[in-house]
C-alpha cells in the first residue's frame, strides 16, 4: 500500500513539472522576448529537429540548407499533413474531382499556416448626411475608417514590441544561458517566407474555385465551410495550443491567444483588405448585415465581463 501511495505521489508530481514545464515556464520565456501568445500557442505544435542528420555534409551552403530544409519542413509536428500539398496540385494537374482538390488544398494550408508564423518570427527580427445613409457615403466612411485602424494597429504593435516592451515581459525572467538559440537565419526564414506565401497563394486559389463543387457534393451549405471550416483549418495551431492551456487550467493564456487572433482579424486583415480593395478598383466596405453586427457587439460584451472576472 505505502509503494501505490508513492508510486501515485510521484506520478501526480510528475504530471504537475511536465504541466508547469510546458505552460509557466514555457510561457514565462517566451514571453520575456517579446512574443505574443498566439506564437506561444502555436509553438506547442513544434518540435526540435535533429542536426546530427545533416552534420556530416562537408559542403557549409548545401549543409546550412539541408539544415534549414529539415527545421522548415519536419520542425513540426503538422509535417504529415506536408503531402496534401503536391498531390492538391497533382489533383488539379490531372482533373480530379473538385471536392477532392478542395479537401486537399484545405489539409496542406494547416502545416503551411503553422509554418507560416514560425517564419515571421524570424524574418521579422524579434518575432453622407445626417439621417441618410447611401452606398457612396459608406464607401467613403469604411475607406477612412480602415485607414484610422490600420494606423491604431500599427501603433498598437508598435507600443508592444517597442517603446513600452517591458509591460508585456514576464516578472519572471529566464537565465540568460538558458536563452534558445536561432535555428535559421533571417534571410533563410524570408526566403522560405516567400516560398510559403507562394503556395498558399495557389492552394488559396485552389479552395476558392473549388468550394461549391465541394459543396454540393458533400451536402454542406457554403457558408458552413466559409466561417466555421476554412477559419478551423487556417489557424488549426493556434487552435491546438488555446485547447491545451485551456486543459492546463491556464484560461488568461487561451484568452490571449483568441483575444489577439480577433484583434489581427478586425484590426489589420479587415480594414488592409478593404484598402487592397480600394487600390483595385474594387467597391468593398464595412457594412455588415445586423445579425453580424449583433454578433460582434455580444461577443464583445461577454469577452469584456470575462476579463473583469479574471482580474478579481
Amino acid at each position: 500500500m505505502d509503494n501505490s501511495h508513492d508510486t501515485m505521489e510521484n506520478s501526480h508530481e510528475a504530471l504537475n513539472n511536465v504541466e508547469n514545464g510546458v505552460s509557466k515556464g514555457l510561457m514565462n520565456k517566451e514571453l520575456s522576448k517579446g512574443r505574443t501568445p498566439q506564437n506561444v500557442s502555436s509553438s506547442i505544435l513544434r518540435k526540435k529537429s535533429d542536426p546530427s542528420l545533416v552534420s556530416k555534409v562537408r559542403f557549409n551552403m548545401l549543409r546550412q540548407f539541408l539544415a534549414n530544409l529539415q527545421e522548415v519542413l519536419l520542425g513540426t509536428k503538422l509535417a504529415v499533413l506536408f503531402p496534401a500539398v503536391p498531390l492538391a496540385i497533382a489533383a488539379d494537374f490531372y482533373n480530379f474531382g473538385r471536392p477532392w482538390i478542395f479537401a486537399l488544398s484545405l489539409l496542406g494550408l494547416a502545416p503551411l499556416a503553422e509554418r507560416v508564423s514560425f517564419l515571421t518570427e524570424y524574418a521579422s527580427g524579434e518575432s453622407g448626411g445626417i439621417g441618410i445613409s447611401t452606398a457612396e457615403s459608406n464607401l467613403q466612411l469604411s475607406r477612412a475608417s480602415s485607414v484610422v485602424m490600420l494606423i491604431a494597429y500599427i501603433a498598437y504593435i508598435f507600443f508592444q514590441l517597442k517603446t513600452h516592451r517591458e509591460l508585456f515581459e514576464s516578472p519572471d525572467e529566464e537565465d540568460e544561458e538558458d536563452e534558445e538559440k536561432a535555428v535559421i537565419g533571417f534571410w533563410g526564414a524570408f526566403i522560405w517566407l516567400v516560398g510559403m506565401t507562394i503556395i498558399i497563394a495557389l492552394l488559396s486559389e485552389y479552395v476558392v474555385g473549388t468550394i461549391e463543387a465541394a459543396s454540393d457534393s458533400w451536402g454542406i451549405s457554403v457558408s458552413f465551410i466559409s466561417i466555421i471550416l476554412l477559419p478551423i483549418v487556417g489557424n488549426a495551431a493556434e487552435h491546438a495550443g488555446s485547447i491545451i492551456f485551456a486543459f492546463k487550467n491556464k484560461l488568461d493564456i487561451s484568452l490571449g491567444v483568441a483575444l489577439g487572433s480577433a484583434s489581427q482579424i478586425s484590426m489589420f486583415v479587415v480594414p488592409l483588405s478593404v484598402v487592397v480593395a480600394w487600390a483595385m478598383g474594387i467597391d468593398m466596405d464595412l457594412d455588415f448585415s445586423l445579425l453580424e453586427t449583433g454578433c460582434l457587439a455580444f461577443t464583445i460584451i461577454v469577452t469584456a465581463f470575462t476579463l473583469q472576472v479574471l482580474n478579481l
